[in-house]
This record gives structure tokens, C-alpha cells and sequence, in this order.
């Protein structure tokens, strides 16, 4: 075996088996996404629906669920960077928030740019409701910000939602990190905090999820991204099986009791990708060859794809409403050409805005990083 071989091999071995799975997950979800937005918003998908109706009213109806796939998979991620053996730790806050806002909010802000003109664009070849109003100042900034939910501003793209939940849902499970760290101090409490998540993942569901009130506030998703942390616990194959079956039933009954006081499709599925995760994290599975390397890089594209594809699919949409036959054969080929150059736009939004910027955020968190350490 080369020097160059035995790298790859202990760079595999040294990636948590979930990976793959991870990695197929999120790709999935991605393109479910895109497919539910193509198939809601039309007005190509008005066109195009008499020719397969089931699979349109599938997508327009039930993929938006493919959400909770992200939700999970970020709540499975932040335990494996923030309290990877369960106990809280000692954490720096402010600087936590600062990674996690840089990380998500550059790439969203400039996505959002482009939903604004995309919106602009389309407006002159079509009138449709998909199309947002000129952005405001006022309303830009509340997208930089991550409030624009919060304050009430009309999204410019769809799913923009989901970026401000994920902060928010970040930002919650930091605090409680940051506040158990300050109670307990030294004491290493590693069962202190898989039980606070799962109460918060069983009050979310009996409660704050089963009220649409809550939709633009991190209690209402916490049950699904709960359920991500506890799989990542009960996943580490350091733990004893006692501690794991623990684990699992924390995970499960708050779950399944939600289901049967109102079953929920999206927390259905959160609860399978939850399961899933853990058990392959117990179970090593090999995601190696060309199809995985496919996946992974699908996977790596993801974010990009999910920020960039909605003003790719308006302006695609208003190119065939104003040039193409209003025919479903057509219209529908257009739907595709939108799903394929979504991909390539993510893509490229992937290769020069999200890691260029992702660098250069790096680059100014690394002071912030240093002086918590030295204080």
C-alpha cells in the first residue's frame, strides 16, 4: 500500500460512519426540495400537472416534509461538534454564535440578492404570485439579520424560513450548554444533558409543535433537531449498551406518544432519520466507491443548491411562460431543465460564494477564537 493510499484509508476510518448516510440524506432532501418548489410555486407546474397529477400533488404536497431531513441531520451535527460525549463543557458563547451565524448568513445574504432580482427579472415576462415585491432596505437587512420571520418581512425566496430556524435552534442549545457548563462547573455530568434535550424534544412535540403559532420560533422545530442530538449520543459506539438503550428510549417514547396524540407525517419521518443515524453510527457501514463519492459530493453541494435554486427556478419559469408553448410536454421539459440547472448553480454557488466567503469569515473569527481562548 502507498503512502498516499494508507492517507485515504485513515482518512475513511477517521470519518464517522453516519457520513454516508448523511451525505444521501441530504442530498435527497435537496433535490426534494427543489422539486416541491418547482411543483408549488408553477406557474410551469400549472401547465405540466395533467400529465403525471399524482406525482405533482406529491410534490407540491408532502416533499416539503424533506425539511425534517435537514433538521435532523444539524441537530446530530451540532452535538458531534458542541458536546460530542454529551456533557456540556466549557464553551464560549458569543463565539459559538458568531462561527455558526457566519457560516449560514454570507452565503444566505448573497442568495437572497439574487432571489431579489430574479424577482425583479421574471416580473417583466410574467405576473404571477410567486414573484416577490421589490425589496426594501428595511427588509434586506432583516434577511442579513435572520430575523425577517421574526419581524414580520415577507421571505424572498422560498425556505428562506429554514436558515433563521437553524440559527435560532443553534443558538438554543448553545444557551442551554452555556448555563448547565456554568451550574456544574468541573463535574463532568454526561446523562445532564441528553435528559434536558429530551425534554425539550418531548415539550415540543406535545406542545409548541402542535401549534402554528410557534412557526417562526425554535420551540416549534426543536423536536425533530432534538431528536438529531440524541441520535448522535446514542450513535457514539463509546457508549455502553445500557446507556445507549437509555438514549434510544428518550428518543422514542416522547416521539411516539406525539404520534399517537396527532400523528405528523414530518415528525414521522424526523424520527426515522433519527433512528437511521443512530443505528449506523452502532453498526459501521463502509461509503466507499463512485457512487458514494457521487453522494458525497451531492452532499457538499446541499446548502448551496437549497439557497440558490429558487431564483434559478423563477427566472427558468418566466423564460418558458413567455417563450415556450403554455402545453404541459413542454412546460414540462422546462421544469426539468430548472431541477438540472439548479444543480449547476449550486454548484458554482458552492465553488466561488460559499467557500470564498466561508475562507474569509474564518478569517475574522480566528481573532474572536484566540481571545476567548487567552480570557
Amino acid at each position: 500500500m502507498t503512502v498516499v493510499q494508507r492517507e485515504i484509508s485513515a482518512a475513511e476510518q477517521s470519518v464517522p460512519p453516519q457520513f454516508g448516510l448523511i451525505n444521501l440524506l441530504k442530498s435527497g432532501a435537496a433535490q426534494l426540495i427543489v422539486l416541491h418548489h418547482l411543483a408549488f410555486y408553477g406557474p410551469m407546474s400549472d401547465h405540466a400537472r395533467i400529465l403525471w397529477p399524482e406525482l405533482f400533488e406529491f410534490l407540491s404536497g408532502n416533499a416539503r416534509i424533506a425539511v425534517q431531513i435537514f433538521l435532523v441531520i444539524s441537530g446530530f451535527l451540532v452535538a458531534k461538534s458542541l458536546a460530542p460525549s454529551g456533557h456540556a463543557g466549557a464553551i464560549e458563547p458569543l463565539s459559538a454564535l458568531w462561527r455558526r451565524y457566519v457560516k449560514l448568513a454570507p452565503p444566505f445574504f448573497v442568495a437572497t440578492l439574487f432571489a431579489a432580482g430574479a424577482s425583479y427579472l421574471a416580473a417583466q415576462w410574467m405576473n404571477h404570485h410567486s414573484i416577490s415585491a421589490p425589496a426594501t432596505v428595511s427588509q434586506l437587512s432583516a434577511h442579513a439579520l435572520l430575523l425577517h420571520s421574526i419581524l414580520g418581512y415577507p421571505s424572498l425566496a422560498a425556505g428562506a424560513w429554514y436558515v433563521a430556524i437553524d440559527f435560532q435552534l443553534y443558538s438554543l442549545v448553545v444557551l442551554v450548554l452555556w448555563l448547565v457548563s456554568r451550574l456544574t462547573g468541573a463535574r463532568r455530568l454526561a446523562w445532564l444533558m441528553p435528559v434536558l434535550m429530551a425534554l425539550g424534544v418531548t415539550l415540543s412535540l406535545l406542545h409548541f409543535n402542535l401549534d402554528a403559532d410557534w412557526d417562526n420560533w425554535a420551540p416549534y422545530f426543536f423536536g425533530s433537531y432534538g431528536l438529531g442530538l440524541l441520535a448522535w449520543w446514542g450513535g457514539d459506539q463509546r457508549r455502553k449498551p445500557l446507556a445507549v438503550a437509555m438514549l434510544v428510549l428518550m428518543a422514542l417514547l416522547p416521539a411516539l406518544v406525539a404520534l399517537m396524540v396527532d400523528f405528523r407525517s414530518r415528525i414521522a419521518l424526523a424520527l426515522l432519520v433519527a433512528v437511521l443515524l443512530l443505528l449506523c453510527g452502532r453498526i459501521k457501514v463502509p461509503a466507499r466507491g463512485r457512487f458514494w463519492t457521487a453522494i458525497h459530493g451531492m452532499g457538499k453541494i446541499s446548502y448551496a443548491v437549497f439557497l440558490i435554486h429558487f431564483p434559478v427556478c423563477l427566472l427558468v419559469n418566466a423564460a418558458f411562460t413567455r417563450l415556450a408553448p403554455a402545453e404541459p410536454l413542454p412546460q414540462a421539459l422546462g421544469m426539468l431543465l430548472a431541477w438540472s440547472l439548479s444543480l449547476v448553480a449550486g454548484a458554482l454557488f458552492h465553488r466561488w460564494v460559499e467557500v470564498p466567503l466561508g475562507r474569509l469569515m474564518q478569517a475574522t473569527t480566528a481573532p474572536l477564537a484566540a481571545r476567548a481562548v487567552t480570557a
